[in-house]
């Protein structure tokens, strides 16, 4: 079976090091950790995995609610514990009376460090205070090389996962049908808009597919995806049911509170 077939092709490099993680898993009869990985990726190595073989696997981002989580791939013997994971918690440290700090400037900051978006998890905000998870083979790096995010000066601290902050982002799932799967479909039915309006948001660039901009308005979306419209929210599809008598798609969505 040409188990490509079942994703798309830009998702083939990422089937590949599943593929070598579980060969890995399998020859030496160790684990093997994943960096962080979004929930489509998950989706992806859940389905290469199975539930019923002799790899296993399982699923941690530092607590609990957060999208973005390490893999840990191990035989049927390895019972897995949270230190397994190497996830580092950071709090940021920084003057709240003078300053704020937003998601994209935290981001921007990791990024700009040179290193991989996989190497952080999610970035969590409170009011004033902001914390982010990250691999801890690079949680000495960082520490080392962030002083300022955006105009504010930082110092980065390290924190049990029991001090994470709350996860606050909530879900309504609702059951839709859609004329087909194309992504312009599924925004036109979720957002109750047209599909003229639908494709002028695709081709203004503001709708993102899976954290990446996407000017494709045929574009096929698949479980586990994660659409974001600016101006309008994210929804994520949990679930595609399959087709009605009509031939329309019935899809359960979860659309974000």
């Amino acid at each position: 079976m040409n188990i490509y077939q079942h994703f798309r092709s830009e998702e083939r490099e990422f089937i590949d090091h599943v593929l070598d993680w579980k060969d890995y898993v399998a020859k030496q009869y160790a684990p093997k950790l994943s960096d962080f990985l979004d929930p489509r990726e998950q989706h992806i190595l859940k389905t290469i995995i199975g539930e019923h073989g002799e790899i296993k696997y399982s699923f941690f981002g530092g607590t609990l609610g957060v999208e973005r989580k390490r893999a840990l791939l191990y035989p049927d013997y390895f019972k897995p514990a949270e230190e397994d994971f190497q996830i580092t918690l950071f709090d940021i440290m920084y003057p709240q009376k003078f300053a704020t700090i937003e998601h994209r400037q935290v981001l921007g900051t990791l990024m700009s460090l040179g290193l991989k978006r996989g190497k952080f998890g999610d970035i969590l905000l409170d009011g004033s205070r902001v914390q982010f998870f990250s691999a801890t083979e690079i949680s000495s790096f960082i520490q080392s090389h962030i002083d300022s995010i955006g105009h504010a000066g930082v110092k980065l601290v390290d924190k049990p996962f029991e001090f994470a902050l709350p996860v606050k982002e909530s879900w309504k799932e609702i059951t839709i049908t859609v004329s087909s799967l194309r992504l312009d479909a599924v925004i036109s039915s979720v957002f109750h808009l047209s599909r003229q309006k639908s494709l002028a948001l695709i081709q203004q660039g503001i709708v993102k597919l899976n954290w990446t901009t996407i000017a494709n308005p045929a574009f096929t979306c698949e479980e586990g995806d994660i659409i974001s419209v600016r101006g309008f929210g994210r929804i994520k599809i949990s679930q595609i049911e399959g087709q009605t008598k009509k031939e329309k798609w019935r899809i359960i969505v979860g659309q974000q509170k």
